[in-house]
């Protein structure tokens, strides 16, 4: 039999009222409760609501948090990496990286992912299943709670396409950013795609002030086909079409993730072409577009063979882009020590458990 009971974390305020009226509860607890839920307390937890209040919501809502079931502290930057399990015992990883500016955690948006990616670890085994708004939040709220920390920022670069789960992501986004719970701006959230260039242009007619960061990787649909299955479907050219129009609706400028493989993409040629497609396709007549390309030496994973670029290379193919008026910066690696780059730790997990 199918549960119908609501999961709290996946409710606004606003629906959270509507739940407590529906069973007979003044809307006023929605305030008492919401704040409470975000801060990682069940309402079996809570000292605010009667006893008779938390009765009556056990029987039409959950509530759960992501358990943590391994956690990994790096020796050298303190960067954290959590193996999540989740309420049906499948687990995704999130990583807390501590910056300067603030915390900032790396959530998952789905379990295992269907894109393909050659060189990424989380894609290993396919796509299970998409994470619900609660589990997407619940990872925010179950690393704050377990490190104390206040968490600042997110990134949407963990296991999963954020875009293949784009309604449940898209609530998310709003409940992170509610007053009265986490309450993350927007500009503190960055979210990356592979390039579903028709979720771009969905995403782009909400126009919230979120960074978007398109894993690129190579600057011809040649290179792109043979890391990127998505690239069949949606060519370089057509990807930064839709990244034009993204940019001339919100104003919001995108960030190009390039991982740079070695002896595949790392070339100076290679970077001359990234430079000169980036140019023509970004920078017209009637838009200038900024463009800033992050470049991320490949993590090693066992079951793709790829090798990471040279210190030579990387530094080379840098200088190759703002030579043409790209502006390049090399993505420091934190936790080498622990393998933060996500889906490892899932792999790891699921071999014992095989």
């Amino acid at each position: 039999m199918e549960n119908t009971k609501k999961e709290l974390l996946s409710l606004t305020k606003e629906e959270l009222e509507e739940l407590l009226l529906s069973i007979g509860e003044p809307r006023y607890r929605a305030g008492q409760i919401f704040p409470q839920l975000h801060k990682g307390l069940s309402p079996e937890e809570m000292t605010n609501i009667g006893k008779t209040t938390r009765a009556k919501l056990a029987e039409v809502a959950t509530y759960y948090l992501p358990r943590v079931k391994r956690k990994l502290v790096s020796a050298i930057d303190g960067t954290v990496k959590y193996l999540f399990e989740l309420s049906d015992g499948h687990a995704v990883e999130s990583v807390v990286m501590h910056y300067d500016h603030g915390t900032t955690i790396c959530i998952s948006s789905q379990v295992g992912c269907a894109m393909g990616c050659k060189f990424c670890a989380s894609t290993i085994g396919g796509k299970v299943r998409n994470l619900t708004p609660a589990e997407l939040l619940g990872q925010v709220i179950a690393a704050a709670k377990d490190s104390g920390e206040r968490i600042d920022g997110i990134v949407m670069m963990g296991i999963g396409e954020p875009l293949d789960n784009f309604d449940n992501v898209l609530r998310f986004l709003t409940l992170v950013n509610a007053e009265g719970g986490v309450n993350i701006g927007y500009r503190h959230i960055s979210l990356s795609t592979c390039g579903l260039v028709p979720q771009i242009d969905k995403l782009a007619t909400y126009k919230l002030p979120i960074t978007l960061s398109i894993s690129l990787h190579a600057a011809d649909d040649e290179t792109r086909d043979t890391i990127m299955p998505v690239n069949r479907a949606y060519p370089v050219a057509e990807l930064l079409s839709a990244c034009l129009r993204y940019y001339k609706t919100t104003g919001r400028r995108i960030s190009f993730e390039y991982t740079l493989i070695a002896g595949k993409n790392d070339s100076r040629e290679q970077a001359a072409k990234l430079a000169l497609v980036l140019n023509r396709a970004l920078r017209t007549r009637t838009e200038t577009m900024p463009i800033h390309v992050n470049l991320i030496p490949v993590n090693e994973v066992e079951e793709t063979g790829f090798k990471r670029a040279g210190a030579q290379a990387i530094k080379q193919f840098a200088a190759t882009l703002e030579k043409n008026g790209i502006r390049a910066t090399v993505r420091r690696r934190l936790g080498s020590d622990i393998n933060a780059s996500c889906g490892q730790l899932r792999r790891e997990d699921l071999k014992q458990n095989s």
